[in-house]
């Protein structure tokens, strides 16, 4: 078995990385960190780990070859992605022809939304809510309209269909866009779950659009289900989105796909995506996607997720470990999202401080209000434990006293 390195501490200074350098991002802002402390990358979502091998070697042999003209898709693209599909999810019957590459999942998301809405009409989306739906679907035109994940008894985000169904029947929605597993909250939704979803968005004919970037990306135990896979009504109103960027720590190279099985559905949102010229393969993209989809790409992924389930446990522990603060264990992705409400009330004080006490020693956390929640922070635990621990130390002597 080959082994992968994990633990090693990447230098990504001066290598085009804005989770070091949130100052080159315009949609950031971070306070400065005091002299003497490193800077931590622990928010925006890509991995601090190097990627798989067979990625790199992929890259490296066409970087070989010196031009880098006009090309189509090869069948290899296809076939890598057919095969992942029925390999790691299952999926039979998947063909080429609904397949359809995207420069990203948010760029798919508003093309599928055009083919399903016309802006100025109402969207039903989940809270807490990844930030690139609110941006997305807000500056294309589109009006937000949010359902609350309600947590049980063991803390387990739920869907609320009670309040899901009042919604789409009051605003008279027909279109959604869903997040499976779920960002920011972690949840990877049950097959109950989403046949219950589903059958909701039938009766009120609602076009879904599944972000389903996450699905690679499960901790230990856990299984993903393609929203499609659940019924065939499922399968003929909902756009999926993937790509390899999240799984593989790609997003610097762009490349997502769709996959839509609805003829008539596909053709729209491929009509909406062409009117933009905006939406072409990048040759060495595709090379990476062949790479990633392959048997070592595969090995990779497993050990992967062996890590980040450890990190995941260790993270967890330790925040439920300080009274005040709060945090339902996500079964995928690599993001966590405490609540510091009972912190910050008993110390009179508010996330906000918190969260800059905290970038100042070089612990670099999100903010989670902007995810719409109102007391959380949302930190990623995708880098070697090492590095982790240092962070979370660095918390107890200077933040969490």
């Amino acid at each position: 078995m080959k082994v992968f390195n994990f633990t090693d501490i990447l230098d990504r200074t001066g290598k085009d990385a804005i989770a070091i350098d949130p100052e080159a991002a315009s949609f950031a802002a971070f306070p400065p960190v005091k002299e003497g402390f490193s800077r931590i990358p622990m928010w925006v979502a890509d991995m601090n780990f190097p990627t798989a091998p067979s990625i790199t070697e992929a890259i490296i042999k066409r970087a070989g070859h010196p031009a880098f003209g006009y090309f189509a898709p090869k069948d290899d693209y296809f076939d890598a992605i057919i095969g992942w599909q029925k390999n790691r999810n299952g999926v039979d019957g998947l063909t080429r022809e609904a397949i359809g590459y995207e420069n990203g999942v948010l760029g798919g998301v508003v093309s599928a939304m055009k083919a399903a809405a016309s802006p100025g009409d109402k969207v039903l989306v989940h809270s807490p809510t990844y930030i690139g739906f609110t941006h997305a679907l807000e500056d294309a035109g589109y009006r937000i309209v949010l359902s609350e994940l309600k947590q049980d008894a063991e803390g387990i985000f739920r869907m609320d269909f009670d309040d899901m169904e009042a919604k789409l029947k009051e605003h008279r929605i027909h279109a959604a866009v869903f997040c499976s597993p779920h960002n920011p909250t972690g949840r990877v939704w049950t097959e109950d779950e989403l046949n219950d979803a589903m059958t909701l968005f039938k009766k009120y004919d609602v076009t879904v659009i599944s972000d389903e970037i996450w699905s690679d990306l499960l901790l230990e135990g856990q299984r993903h289900i393609p929203t499609q896979s659940v019924s065939d009504d499922a399968k003929n109103r909902t756009v999926a989105l993937y790509a390899p960027s999240k799984t593989f720590n790609l997003a610097g190279l762009v490349g997502s796909y769709h996959v839509i099985y609805n003829k008539t559905l596909r053709d729209r949102v491929r009509a909406n995506s062409a009117k933009t010229c905006y939406n072409g393969m990048n040759v060495l993209s595709m090379h990476a996607l062949i790479g990633a989809y392959s048997e070592t790409g595969a090995a990779w992924l497993d050990a992967l997720r062996e890590v980040l389930t450890r990190n995941v446990t260790i993270a967890c522990d330790y925040f439920n470990e300080k009274p005040g603060i709060a945090v339902a264990k996500p079964q995928g992705t690599y993001m966590i999202f405490p609540d510091f409400a009972a912190w910050c009330e008993a110390r009179r004080t508010d996330v906000g401080a918190v969260l800059k006490a905290g970038q100042e020693v070089g612990v670099l956390w999100q903010d989670g209000r902007p995810f719409h929640g109102k007391t959380h922070i949302r930190l990623n635990l995708a880098l070697p434990e090492s590095l982790m621990r240092e962070a979370f130390d660095r918390l107890d002597q200077y933040v969490l006293t």
